[in-house]
């Protein structure tokens, strides 16, 4: 079976919606989400809307601070999540069906868990060690502390976002960025991984194409998918609690 797994939508219909066609198109048959699904972006109900029927959604930092108060956020990504909060859990309408709507949507984040563990793969949004809130970057394969401790947590295999940085950690301490990959990236032998993969609606590694990864039990593949990024971006600049540099950052991957 081929599993998509995606993070860091935030937000960011246009770019979601088209990384599940592309998924779809590669004969993709199960969804999975390391979180923040909301935050940043302009489409935080439509975006949870279409995450809620897949298989399994982790918790991100970004959809907790939508339900609680958001902790170490600068002061541009505050003012986003306060915003994203009140699209989220208060009815856009009167009527029966959008209040259902919106309390669905409350009812779906308030139930994520923080960690998924089947067999000997793990999924999280940070780290294995702090499945919220711990970032992985490329750096730390030179912190032999942070990275030793982190991958005693890890039985082979953990999938993680956050960073938004795409790439694969070698217990021995290397990193492989997705751009630097030629095709699948095989997992052999006795080792363990972490794979970040990427962020479907604010990429951070110089590539503005949303990124997500297929997993098909033994290896993976790094996907990027070209969207509308200018329509996302006219939606951030015609909101007044969202930074316009979070619409310019778009068009970069920065």
């Amino acid at each position: 079976m081929k599993r998509a797994i995606l993070s860091d939508i935030h937000g960011n219909l246009e770019a979601l919606e088209a990384s599940l066609a592309d998924a779809r198109s590669q004969g993709v048959e199960e969804f999975y989400c390391l979180g923040d699904i909301v935050g940043y972006g302009p489409n935080p109900r439509e975006c949870v809307d279409l995450v809620r029927p897949f298989a399994q959604t982790i918790l991100g930092n970004h959809d907790s601070a939508a339900l609680f108060d958001p902790e170490g956020f600068s002061a541009g990504a505050e003012k986003a999540i306060y915003w994203t909060r009140a699209q989220v859990e208060v009815p856009q309408g009167d009527s029966r069906q959008e209040i259902d709507s919106c309390l669905a949507r409350m009812r779906f984040l308030c139930k994520l868990p923080r960690a998924l563990r089947e067999g000997n793969v793990l999924y999280v949004h940070g780290s294995a060690r702090n499945p919220l809130n711990e970032y992985v970057f490329p750096e730390d394969v030179h912190c032999k502390p942070k990275y030793v401790k982190i991958f005693q947590a890890i039985q082979r295999l953990c999938f993680q976002g956050h960073t938004h940085v795409p790439g694969v950690f070698t217990q021995r301490g290397q990193f492989t960025r997705s751009s630097e990959l030629q095709g699948p990236y095989r997992f052999h032998g006795d080792g363990k991984w972490m794979v970040n993969v990427g962020s479907v609606g604010q990429p951070r590694d110089g590539d503005p194409r949303a990124c997500y990864v297929i997993f098909d039990g033994e290896s993976v593949v790094y996907r990027r998918v070209e969207y509308d990024r200018e329509k996302t971006i006219a939606k951030i600049y015609a909101i007044a609690e969202i930074d316009r540099a979070q619409g310019d950052r778009l068009r970069e991957g920065h």
